[in-house]
């Protein structure tokens, strides 16, 4: 795993890292999904990506749609995907955040890749949803890695994926062990079945991503998955803002490849600025882990 570094021990110079996301639909045939997928992973990395980014489960359909699938989708980590991603990101030079798979111990896992190739660790998801057309407790276990910073030859990240994307808790922690990008692969989109009573998902998805930007002034890259799979409709929108929670660039309802250039001074910027971690009140946060109280 990855060790959790301060920032103030950074060992390489601040400059400019352009990052893609691969924005893909996914069918049942699992060995065309990566194909496509290492396409796509190609074709960003001579476009100058430093960090590709694929999204939530990228090599299957989103197979929790349903309470039970007839088909078991695990991976083992040892396998020849994880070796042939390995001699991608090596060949290609680049950071490679491998979306996530659903592994051998049934976690939702995500696999980082540096420039040579190394693993630099591995994110299990935390937070786990149970609705309908998101039924994923009944595959994955909730995850026991916490809150990873990964230090790459590019750049400090942290990976949270889908359902994590709404817990500040979570982006807050990853900031503070250093992180100096948050990325989410994810798999959102509209259901048949279920209406919008509290208000529209999509705004809301995307705001929340910006303000875990702004609240932790670094930036933040969204992958999120394209296509109609049964009664699902992945609305893509895949994003990247900056850390005040510009959007520098965001993608549409179909397959592409995403791509923004981030200034990582900027971030320090906003901070010394702003100081929203230097004027934290950590003695007032207690009730944060408190069990809740009813009644």
């Amino acid at each position: 795993m990855s060790q959790q570094p301060s920032p103030s021990n950074r060992t390489y110079p601040i400059s400019p890292l352009t990052i893609s996301l691969v924005q893909m639909a996914m069918t049942a045939e699992r060995e065309q999904n990566f194909i496509k997928a290492c396409a796509l992973t190609r074709r960003a990395a001579e476009e100058g990506a430093d960090v590709v980014v694929l999204s939530e489960l990228f090599q299957t359909p989103y197979f929790c749609v349903e309470p039970t699938s007839a088909v078991d989708y695990r991976e083992d980590q040892d396998s020849d995907l994880m070796t042939c991603l390995s001699a991608l990101a090596k060949e290609l030079k680049i950071v490679l955040v491998a979306g996530s798979i659903y592994d051998k111990n049934r976690y939702n896992a995500a696999i980082v890749f540096d420039t040579d190739g190394s693993v630099c660790g591995t994110y299990q998801k935390s937070h786990i949803p149970q609705d309908p057309g998101f039924h994923e407790k009944e595959y994955f276990e909730p995850g026991s890695t916490g809150f990873l910073v990964f230090n790459t030859s590019k750049i400090r990240l942290s990976v949270l994926i889908c359902f994590d994307q709404w817990f500040p808790e979570a982006a807050r922690v990853a900031a503070l062990k250093g992180a100096e990008l948050l990325i989410y692969p994810t798999a959102i989109g509209n259901v048949d079945q279920c209406g919008q009573p509290e208000g529209n998902w999509h705004d809301a998805w995307e705001t929340i991503q910006r303000s875990h930007a702004i609240a932790n002034c670094v930036p933040v890259a969204v992958a999120n998955r394209v296509g109609t799979e049964g009664s699902s409709h992945f609305w893509g929108g895949s994003f990247v803002c900056d850390a005040f929670g510009k959007i520098l660039t965001k993608g549409g309802t179909g397959e592409e490849i995403v791509t923004a250039t981030i200034d990582l001074s900027h971030g320090p910027m906003v901070e010394r600025e702003w100081g929203f971690r230097r004027n934290r009140r950590p003695d007032l946060y207690a009730d944060i882990v408190a069990p809740v109280q009813r009644g």
